[in-house]
């Protein structure tokens, strides 16, 4: 715009942020309301403040072009939640202020039943702030180009030592997932399952649709560890803890994914499908497995009892998948993030550990340790809250970083 007080200073830039959890132990572990003190996140909040009253100014004014009117909306309705947020958070902290003053004067007159009332007030508006501090910085933080894809999750046991404790975790992985996408209310289509033969399982894969699915599993992606003492054998008796790996993979798979997949690049095989009882069982060869030899990619299904389609859906699965490697070679963040949750499946490149015997789960990214393995294995509320966990230090870590890199920039830094 031509006025000289005015102009567009960008929110948070995809472009200039590397959402790496690798990089997260050089840093103090910050919540939200602690980073929401900083004085680099005040400056900037006040600055975003005040380009909204200035463009909503230059809206009412009315002497603008059509084109600079619909910069204009555009910016404003960018700026708008931000800016209510950041009004509501100031106002909160205002009546917190005001009611520590009473409280101080109510604690010297020993007006006690008052005071109690005061202490209740202040601990919901403490945690009034805290929601509107997430709710801010989920606001400045830009939403990843496949957050709300649907995505196809995989499960591997490990190469590691440990035989049959990895092969039972990684089924007690799986079902996890599958119970947390009952939890969240998505669709969880299994698309192939491979089962050890002392009740564990090789791999398996599923589809799973709804909403924004791959938001709250793209940091589960990675090597998982388990430490327990085996149910039988040898080890059971003498109390020997023994150590297990399994992998975690996710990919985004947009609802529309346009490659074309020449039918001379595909050897597909058929077998007859094999599980524990149920709809991976049948007396026919109705699984599927499809080559693509100019990749080596390989996909297999034997979701239903139909060969079309258990070949329809590997189909689909092998799309989804030569779609992530064009990602790949596209976004070097796709590129390290798949890198990141493949690796070599080695216990060095573990991203989270399940103590069975100290009935501890630690996520290595973020220094957490939650209580009650069976509760999170359960696949709902208290896993639930530890991938919420992950997705806020997700948000401060991208805000502190894109906060670090202006500060830079003002300095005249590179």
């Amino acid at each position: 715009h031509n006025s000289r007080f005015w102009r567009p200073k960008s929110l948070l830039d995809t472009n200039r942020l590397t959402l790496s959890f690798n990089g997260w132990h050089r840093k103090k572990h910050q919540d939200c309301r602690t980073l929401w003190k900083q004085e680099a996140v005040q400056k900037y909040l006040e600055t975003l403040s005040k380009e909204y009253q200035q463009v909503s100014h230059l809206l009412n004014a009315g002497s603008i072009s059509d084109f600079e009117q619909r910069t204009l909306k555009k910016r404003c309705a960018d700026l708008s939640p931000i800016a209510t947020a950041f009004q509501e958070i100031k106002a909160a902290e205002k009546e917190v202020q005001e009611l520590e003053a009473m409280c101080r004067e109510l604690d010297s007159r020993d007006e006690k039943q008052l005071l109690e009332l005061a202490l209740e007030e202040k601990e919901t508006l403490d945690k009034k702030t805290t929601a509107l501090c997430r709710k801010l910085f989920q606001l400045l933080v830009p939403k990843e180009k496949y957050d709300r894809s649907h995505v196809i999750l995989e499960v591997t046991a490990g190469r590691t030592t440990g035989g049959d404790i990895c092969q039972q975790f990684t089924k007690e992985m799986f079902e996890m997932y599958q119970n947390y996408a009952d939890y969240k209310r998505w669709t969880f289509d299994v698309v192939n399952y491979t089962p050890a033969e002392i009740g564990g399982l090789h791999h398996a894969a599923a589809q799973i649709s709804g909403e924004d699915v791959y938001r709250h599993l793209k940091y589960e992606g990675g090597t998982h560890r388990v430490q327990r003492i085996p149910e039988t054998g040898l080890s059971s008796r003498m109390q020997r803890i023994h150590t297990g790996t399994m992998s975690v993979i996710v990919l985004p798979q947009p609802e529309e994914i346009d490659v074309k997949v020449d039918p001379k690049d595909l050897r597909i095989d058929t077998f007859r499908a094999k599980g524990a009882g149920g709809q991976h069982v049948n007396r026919t060869d109705s699984a599927v497995r499809i080559v693509h030899l100019p990749t080596g990619l390989v996909v297999e299904c034997q979701q239903e009892r139909s060969q079309l389609l258990n070949k329809d859906i590997a189909l689909r699965t092998l799309r989804a998948k030569l779609y992530q490697q064009i990602v790949e070679k596209q976004l070097s963040q796709e590129r390290s993030a798949r890198k990141l949750q493949l690796g070599t499946r080695a216990q060095s490149e573990r991203i989270r550990t399940y103590n069975f015997t100290q009935d501890r789960v630690t996520d290595h990214r973020i220094s957490y340790d939650a209580r009650n393995i069976k509760e999170i294995l359960n696949g709902k509320e208290a896993l639930d809250q530890l991938i919420n966990r992950l997705l806020e230090f997700a948000e401060i870590e991208a805000i502190t970083e894109y906060l670090e890199n202006l500060q830079t920039l003002e300095r005249g830094g590179c």
